[in-house]
């Protein structure tokens, strides 16, 4: 938020007054407004996707052996995508806009991270859209705000801005863990006890006008951080006057167990992409271009607690009415001997960066010389790629 307290919802700004120690953990979204129709959205997988599992490539004779139980697991149900490549049953929600080709992924892919293969050190550089050890400050979806020449606005909704929208470009925010409401004399209070102070009165009057949109979107409903509402609220705030959304889902860790809880994040993921669909209505969700990518992928060998490790190759989803889906894209390295790098990691023959610095360009006619240089500093662009 640049060091200011603009735009929280009086939910989030009671939060964030009183409340700051004993805040829970929660899915964050984030939004922004931007002029003209097309919509992008951004969603951050923590913990490590494993795309091999996600998009299984069983058309690669060395697959099966390096992963025998998790294979096993998925195949009597594995969708085929093509001849190559099959998709985890979790996923099967989404088939049919795989079928509309309102759907693709962009298998082989990574950020340029390769250290040690932390968590918080790749998340870091996932979000600020920079090279390890060159990373610009703030996130590379705050730095888009800058580009189209008029002020931007943005929200997150969190009760802290995620770093992919934290930066120069001011920012709202707003929390669906929260059900606290103000009484009339609560909230003259307020007005009363910050009016000498600027930057706390825009801010409580901001919250005022956010919350009665969102009053109206949940009407009686109880509020929580499900991420079905969370892309509900995503979806509806884009059909007024965002657009942009960036939000988070987690449980993508598979050390251990990767069956039950590979399968887990899948459904959320496939129920978000469905929510924002529904919420978005046909026309809005035709102009709409949506990225799910992680911090890195995860081991081409399964483990000895039948899940996977840290890796580097990793696999992005793409979707919406404003791509070109229906197909696998990438370039497949293979998994052959000699093929893996380090010996264990699906080789990455792609940046994920390029893939969201594709869709931003399309969807805002923004200049591959802005992306490169502002954006996402130290990525190289290779051309139009084919789902745009």
């Amino acid at each position: 938020m640049a060091g200011t307290l603009t735009g929280l919802t009086r939910r989030g700004f009671l939060a964030s007054a009183c409340c700051a120690a004993a805040a829970p953990l929660f899915t964050p979204l984030a939004l922004a407004a931007m002029p003209g129709d097309n919509r992008f959205i951004a969603i951050i997988l923590r913990g490590a996707m494993d795309g091999l599992d996600l998009v299984q490539p069983v058309g690669d004779k060395a697959f099966a052996g390096l992963r025998p139980k998790l294979v096993e697991a998925s195949a009597p149900q594995l969708i085929p995508l093509d001849n190559f490549f099959g998709l985890h049953p979790a996923a099967a929600p989404l088939l049919p806009l795989w079928k509309a080709e309102e759907l693709a992924f962009v298998h082989a892919v990574s950020t340029p991270y390769r250290n040690i293969r932390s968590h918080f050190d790749g998340q870091d550089i996932l979000e600020a859209g920079g090279t390890e050890g060159a990373a610009r400050a703030g996130g590379w979806l705050n730095r888009t705000l800058s580009l189209t020449g008029e002020p931007l606005k943005a929200i997150s909704v969190s009760s802290a801005q995620e770093m992919i929208l934290s930066g120069a470009n001011p920012a709202d925010v707003w929390s669906p863990r929260s059900d606290v409401s103000l009484g009339q004399d609560e909230l003259a209070f307020l007005v009363r006890l910050y009016e000498r102070e600027p930057a706390f009165s825009e801010a409580l009057k901001q919250a005022v006008g956010i919350d009665s949109f969102t009053d109206a979107l949940y009407a009686e409903e109880k509020r929580n951080n499900s991420i079905i509402q969370v892309a509900r609220m995503a979806g509806a705030l884009l059909k007024d006057e965002y657009r942009i959304a960036s939000f988070s889902i987690t449980g993508w860790d598979t050390h251990v167990q990767q069956k039950q809880d590979f399968s887990s994040a899948v459904k959320d993921l496939s129920a978000a992409i469905l929510s924002l669909r529904e919420e978005l209505g046909p026309g809005v969700w035709a102009k709409t271009a949506v990225v799910a990518m992680t911090e890195f992928g995860r081991t081409v060998r399964q483990n000895a607690n039948d899940g996977t490790d840290h890796g580097t190759g990793g696999c992005a989803v793409i979707a919406g009415g404003a791509i070109r889906g229906g197909k696998v894209y990438g370039r497949w390295p293979g998994l052959g001997e000699g093929n893996l790098l380090d010996d264990r990691d699906l080789n990455p023959t792609g940046d994920v960066r390029a893939v969201a610095a594709a869709l931003l360009g399309h969807q805002f006619g923004l200049k591959a010389s802005a992306l490169t240089d502002t954006v996402f500093p130290g990525l190289e662009l290779e051309g139009r790629p084919g789902f745009i």
